[in-house]
């Protein structure tokens, strides 16, 4: 291989292709490898038979399942905002035309043992049992702060300056209960641990806004999306972008070994005997195993069922947040289902999944609060996998690794990450300041 790429990205995960994707339209010179055959690497869709052979070692679910074809089970499985980055992202680099999204059921929480609707604005919040007449009427004042609050505008601060004052100082404010603030901190901000409490309230006044507009952008039950067939479509919609705009792709090349020159700094890859060179690498964890630490660990359940979640009005998709403080755990587990309404199983088939922060080395205990929501099951898998960061310095190496992906099920974290690689590689800030109402036709 005699030519010299601008960047070589190895490991077909979202992470790797979104960037990929995103290089090859700065028209950079990218070559995209991976060593396994297929695309989305961690993140990607399995079949049934798929499936049974990565957990039970068998190539034969039983044929009650219905056909393996039409299962598509996400390894990571997240919805997106339908105001948030990655929709913007997605728009901004009109991938959206690879797509179809349908928007996601329900969104709900569990708050004394019952799972319950979140209230997503003031109307909402009047009507909703979890609190009581009088916290009420303190909700809703604190829900038209934060709708009313805009950063360029000082009149609706109040007089507040949220880079500087605590979540938890804006709330007391208020008056809230320790009830009331869970919900709004996890189901509404969607922060994983409430360490959110002491820091700048202008960061959960952002979040519970984005979860708010998203809302409104479909009008739904819920402020999530979700593509049909599931995760496995992303990374190869934007593989696709990344072909249409000169990058070049060699799946099932084993061992994809990084190359240094005598400064430490990569300069290319080798596989099968041949190297090539480039400027950067980018790749996910496994591909630089020694340029990692570990921080943590993800639990999570796969459970096939033939129902959707009790107690969620039916819905065919929908998410449940349990936070850490109902559980008595240090940080949130969450629950994720869909069905056969977004094309991931067969009629009448709905795939839940129940994904924590690991605290012990026995998913099956560890998640029961979880599972224990989701009524009779046909077929249940457990699963610990390893959480990891880069530990290297990027301007010394030319090394750029992705986080591991962590277990919320909503996209913002992980492309956060995405757009700090990106800016770290072209020293370019993405701008994702798009119409959205032009998006509104990659809504099914």
């Amino acid at each position: 291989m005699d030519e010299e790429y601008d960047v070589i990205v190895l490991g077909t995960g979202l992470k790797e292709c979104i960037l990929s994707g995103l290089l090859s339209v700065d028209r950079l010179k990218v070559l995209h490898m991976d060593r396994n055959d297929y695309y989305g690497g961690e993140s990607s869709s399995l079949n049934l038979i798929q499936l049974w052979k990565r957990f039970r070692d068998s190539d034969k679910p039983p044929s009650s399942l219905g056909p393996s074809r039409d299962y598509n089970v996400d390894m990571i499985p997240k919805f997106m905002m339908a105001n948030g980055t990655l929709v913007r992202t997605l728009i901004h680099t009109d991938v959206t035309k690879y797509l179809s999204f349908k928007a996601v059921d329900g969104s709900y929480v569990f708050n004394k043992g019952k799972v319950h609707k979140v209230p997503a604005n003031d109307m909402e919040a009047l009507k909703s049992p979890l609190m009581g007449l009088f916290e009420k009427r303190r909700a809703r004042k604190f829900f038209i702060y934060v709708q009313n609050y805009n950063e360029s505008d000082p009149k609706t601060h109040e007089g507040l300056n949220l880079t500087r004052v605590t979540t938890k100082e804006l709330i007391s404010k208020y008056g809230l209960d320790d009830n009331t603030v869970d919900f709004i901190g996890h189901a509404l901000a969607l922060h994983r641990d409430d360490r959110y409490l002491n820091e700048p309230a202008l960061d959960t006044v952002k979040r519970m806004k984005l979860y708010a507009e998203s809302l409104l952008r479909f009008q739904g039950g819920s402020p999530y999306i979700y593509p049909l067939y599931g995760l496995g479509e992303l990374p190869q919609a934007f593989a696709r972008l990344s072909a249409v705009y000169g990058g070049t792709y060699m799946l099932n090349k084993p061992e994809c070994k990084v190359e240094f020159d005598s400064e430490g700094k990569a300069c290319g890859v080798t596989s099968e005997g041949e190297t090539a060179r480039c400027k950067k690498v980018v790749c996910d964890p496994s591909y630089l195993p020694n340029k990692v630490q570990k921080v943590g660990k993800v639990a999570r359940a796969i459970a096939i069922m033939s129902h959707p979640i009790p107690n969620t009005n039916e819905s065919h998709s929908v998410q449940v947040i349990l936070p850490q403080k109902q559980l008595g755990r240090k940080s949130d587990m969450y629950l994720f289902c869909c069905s056969y309404s977004h094309n991931v199983a067969p009629k009448g088939k709905y795939i839940a999944f129940v994904l924590t922060e690991a605290e012990t080395d026995k998913p099956e205990v560890e998640l029961k609060p979880g599972i224990d929501l989701l009524g009779p099951i046909d077929e249940i898998f457990f699963e610990t996998y390893d959480r990891y960061e880069p530990s290297n310095d990027p301007s010394v190496d030319n090394c750029f690794i992705s986080t591991s992906y962590d277990p919320t099920t909503h996209f913002e974290s992980t492309v956060m990450d995405v757009l700090t690689m990106y800016t770290a590689i072209t020293g370019k800030t993405l701008d994702l300041s798009v119409d959205l109402n032009a998006a509104s036709a990659a809504e099914e």
